[in-house]
């Protein structure tokens, strides 16, 4: 190749940007292009960390929308509360025993989302916790919809128990090593919870109640009504009095191919005991005596078995129940009753079905003071008698009305679930209170009558001053009654929640 036409191409090259010294150029300027870019985007990486976590800092982000009820938007801190509230009133109500249900509280709410929850099939306790939170959202929005609708409002007495709530907690923090009880809200229950926003849950919450009580109290049946559902639960409700003897079918025990070896009952020992309480039936029907639970109980001896009588048990939990609670049945009919692992032999003494009037009674508990060892002395309980003394004869010195007294059980009454409406308790069942408490119900007594009774179980050891009111509804009424309140209450619940769709928002990521 000639000088000249080398030139020429060294020319041409240049022009069409390939010779090498144009081709390294380009080359260095994209690579700088290229790391312009890198240390660009890398920029803007460390800008929207740096953001997050201004706005962390902040509380912006606790203060996006977390859920939706209908119109109704709870903020990341707003469910973070409930969610935390819902784990914390499970572990107090269970406390050791929370175990039991495979939930781990040594960590608090923390690691909830790494914890298997056995009542929820694929979820954790996060999921657990954040499903219930998220209902009790909605009906408090839904409720709180009704109380708008109806004119419900808390009123003073609501509103002083919520400032009782927070009295002092800026001072509990501080000695709990918090600089605010503000900053010991968010440490136990998330981020952004502060003591504002729990004291406009807990009026939510409080205003819910009251609304859905209004609810409850807005439906209205017949005496017939109520009387017709109460028939429908066939006895299941009605309470049994009866005498029993169980024969077990005996275990044969039996090995297999591999050398493991077990134990159960089969249809020849179930036949066998089948037969042994047939025995025990006949033997039964040939006595002369009224006392039926006797006669069964020496049947069974007779027969090397055992026999017990039973008292108030509820239709639910009754052998042989389609049986027991048969209209026709009579004291001293007898049944035999197999199942799976044995026979049943069963004597019918009595039923009650619940068709008799409830009580209505006022009552000021004065409790006795436990020593250190959480037991009651018998100079604790002394010492708790004669205050109550010193209470009736306060009321007795007085105009001696209902009204008296229940001025009295709202200044001295000890009891936190009567001591704000004056210590009342109406249609009280039988059975529902301690044994002294219920005995005094259902003497007899006429309106305005007192007395003094003293009352203990695992909670507390004192005595009641108690003013018998009179009587109330008839307790079949009031069980057939709440059921047919609550089954039109949940109706109306299921229908207001359709009405407010849920939805979950960006700020669900930070719950927790």
């Amino acid at each position: 190749m000639s000088a000249s036409t080398e030139k020429k191409n060294r020319q041409a090259a240049r022009a069409a940007g390939t010779d090498k010294k144009t081709l390294a150029q380009e080359k260095e300027a994209q690579e700088k292009k290229k790391s312009n870019l890198r240390w660009t985007l890398g920029t803007i990486a460390v800008v929207l960390v740096v953001v997050s976590v201004l706005l962390l800092n902040s509380g912006i982000m606790y203060k996006t929308t977390a859920f939706s009820v209908g119109s109704k938007n709870y903020t990341a801190a707003d469910v973070s509360y409930r969610y935390a509230n819902q784990y914390y009133t499970f572990a107090n109500q269970y406390g050791s025993y929370a175990s039991i249900f495979g939930l781990d509280t040594s960590n608090g709410i923390h690691g909830l989302e790494k914890q298997a929850c056995p009542m929820l099939e694929g979820g954790t306790w996060k999921d657990y916790f954040l499903e219930a939170a998220k209902n009790d959202m909605i009906h408090a929005t839904v409720l709180g919809q009704y109380a708008a609708d109806n004119g419900i409002t808390l009123d003073a007495d609501d509103k002083a128990q919520i400032d009782a709530s927070f009295e002092g907690l800026d001072e509990q923090a501080t000695s709990y090593g918090y600089a605010s009880g503000d900053n010991m809200l968010a440490a136990n229950y998330g981020n952004g919870v502060n003591q504002k926003l729990v004291r406009e849950a807990y009026e939510e919450s409080l205003l819910a109640s009251k609304a859905g009580q209004a609810l409850l109290d807005s439906f209205t049946y017949t005496d017939d009504q109520i009387e017709e559902k109460y028939q429908s639960y066939a006895g299941e409700h009605d309470f049994f009095d009866y005498a029993y003897s169980y024969i077990s079918a005996e275990r044969v025990e039996t090995t297999d191919a591999d050398g493991n070896t077990s134990s159960d009952v089969t249809d020849e020992t179930v036949a066998a005991a089948a037969e042994k309480a047939s025995a025990i039936a006949e033997a039964y029907k040939k006595a002369n005596s009224t006392d039926y639970a006797a006669n069964l109980i020496e049947a069974a001896e007779a027969q090397e078995a055992t026999a017990s009588e039973q008292t108030h048990v509820q239709g639910s939990s009754v052998p042989a129940a389609d049986w027991m609670r048969d209209a026709s049945r009579k004291a001293g009919d007898i049944t035999v009753s197999p199942d799976a692992s044995g026979c049943y032999v069963v004597v019918y003494l009595s039923r009650d079905d619940n068709h008799y009037n409830t009580v209505n009674v006022r009552h000021i508990l004065v409790n006795a003071e436990a020593d250190e060892n959480g037991s009651y002395t018998d100079e604790a309980k002394a010492a708790a008698k004669a205050r109550a003394e010193e209470i009736l004869a306060e009321f007795e010195a007085g105009d001696k009305t209902e009204d008296s007294f229940a001025a009295l059980a709202e200044q001295y009454s000890e009891d936190p679930g009567s001591n704000t409406n004056g210590g009342l308790y109406e249609n009280v069942a039988k059975g529902q209170m301690v044994q002294e408490f219920n005995d005094f119900c259902f003497a007899d007594h006429k309106a305005g009558d007192t007395g003094i009774v003293y009352g203990e179980s695992g909670s507390y050891a004192g005595y009641h001053v108690m003013y018998y009111v009179g009587e109330g509804k008839l307790y079949s009424s009031v069980i057939a009654e709440d059921d047919l309140r609550n089954t039109d209450a949940e109706a109306w619940m299921e229908k207001a929640e359709e009405a407010n769709p849920t939805k979950e928002g960006f700020g669900m990521r930070y719950v927790g």
